[in-house]
């Protein structure tokens, strides 16, 4: 199993990092992180007595911020949430799906609603959100297929209330989308999206490994088509080019799932994505601004950095 990371020494990290290093304020620390004042105060003091500030930050973790500012100020995010790139073969996926459930529990009540996308990596966030909230999480689909919103056969607890699109994520034409688009029940999910506080995606790559392609949605003729259109990955099925635009296809519109304009429209949109195969397709996200907050590991954040400067 990939190794669980503590969110709370990491916070005390950026905590740390953003007062000594940044000359934040603890106000501005507290609205910037969506945590108290106070709270701040008492994660300062512990990292002080953790031993983390020696008038300095430990190098590794010092690196880590220095990515995440980075990426914060090259694509004008909220937030970035670097976590260590997994060693010895582990799965990246689901340390980063482990650390983005840690940093959505934070920042949730029992009033909170939770947008979730389709795929791989946001089902492994969803499970693992759901079996450590103390509270149920209330999450809407963003998408038609009902089976992957589900919980997986190693949740134990699933402490969640699911608002699921109650159709198929794609059809068989344009005709029936727009038929099943004026369903009252679905109407009400589509209304939800947009009132939900938090948006949580993953970003697909264009490679053999591809959610969408595994699970049989598309063909490997149909990846080869959209490949030579210029695509490099998709959010919620919606293929883009290296810009971040839609990339044109019959597929689109045949899918249930929320545009990308609407997608663009809500507040706080966490990208969820990792791994050396997907980051042309996150660094095309951050250049078309559908994110406003990213989470990943440390390898594929510095070779999005990387591959941006070129």
């Amino acid at each position: 199993m990939a190794k669980e990371y503590d969110y709370e020494e990491i916070l005390l990290v950026k905590v740390a990092w953003l007062y000594y290093i940044g000359e934040f304020t603890q106000q501005e620390i507290g609205e910037y992180l969506g945590i108290p004042r106070l709270r701040v105060n008492r994660l300062l003091d512990k990292a002080r007595k953790n031993g983390i500030v020696h008038f300095s930050i430990r190098s590794s973790d010092s690196r880590r911020m220095r990515i995440e500012q980075e990426l914060t100020a090259s694509f004008h995010l909220k937030d970035a949430f670097v976590v260590p790139t997994p060693i010895d073969g582990k799965d990246v996926n689901e340390s980063v799906a482990q650390a983005a459930a840690m940093y959505i529990n934070q920042r949730i009540d029992k009033s909170s609603f939770i947008n979730m996308g389709y795929g791989d990596t946001t089902s492994r966030v969803l499970n693992h959100l759901s079996n450590m909230s103390e509270f149920p999480v209330n999450v809407v689909s963003l998408t038609g297929g009902v089976n992957y919103y589900l919980p997986n056969t190693r949740s134990n607890i699933f402490n969640a209330k699911l608002y699921l699109t109650p159709t198929p994520l794609m059809m068989k034409n344009a005709d029936m989308v727009t038929a099943i688009e004026d369903e009252p029940s679905v109407k009400q999910i589509l209304d939800m999206v947009t009132l939900s506080q938090l948006t949580v995606v993953g970003i697909g790559g264009m490679n053999e490994n591809a959610t969408i392609l595994t699970n049989g949605m598309l063909t490997h003729n149909d990846f080869l088509l959209l490949s030579m259109k210029g695509a490099v990955g998709d959010i919620l099925c919606h293929f883009i080019d290296k810009d971040g635009k839609p990339v044109s296809s019959d597929i689109e519109g045949r899918l249930i799932s929320t545009s990308l304009d609407t997608m663009k429209s809500l507040e706080n949109t966490i990208g969820v994505a990792a791994g050396r195969n997907k980051v042309e397709a996150i660094l095309a996200a951050l250049r078309g601004e559908l994110l406003d907050i990213l989470i990943t590991d440390e390898d594929t954040a510095s070779e999005i950095l990387n591959l941006s400067r070129q």
